[in-house]
């Protein structure tokens, strides 16, 4: 049986952070969804919008978007569900105009919870996508 690492979790998170930090000082924004839901909201799509400027004027930007969910749920069907949200975000900033070639996509599920509280808040902040900015790769 292999030992669990205990400060694997923590340090998990922090990269989580770390990632969400970088995305917002280039301006991105995160895509939320409501439970167990891929379409993109309102509010997801003015965010998008504003994400596919910043990615459209740095055309060296190479973006990963990745597909989260809460820890409801097995974690198959929150693997699927996460592709569809990131495959929905990808597939709204083509439609605005950014190059497919720029992006790629890949699904968490539930194992990078942004917040690992059980609550309905929190929840609600890891059904996300979540857009992970590489400039010059």
């Amino acid at each position: 049986m292999a030992k669990s690492d205990p400060g694997a979790a923590a340090r998990q998170l922090a990269e989580i952070r770390s990632e969400q930090l970088a995305s917002a000082a280039a301006g991105l924004r995160d895509v939320f969804f409501a439970y167990d839901s891929f379409s993109i909201t309102e509010e997801g799509r003015h965010a998008l919008s504003n994400n596919a400027e910043w990615i459209k004027s740095n055309p060296n930007s190479q973006l990963k978007i990745e597909g989260h969910c809460d820890e409801r749920g097995t974690s198959a069907y929150n693997l699927v569900l996460g592709e569809k949200r990131a495959k929905a975000v990808r597939n709204y900033l083509v439609e605005l105009g950014v190059a497919p070639n720029h992006l790629s996509v890949v699904s968490y599920g539930k194992e990078r919870p942004f917040c690992t509280e059980h609550t309905e808040a929190c929840y609600s902040q890891n059904r996300r996508g979540h857009l992970v900015v590489r400039i010059g790769e």
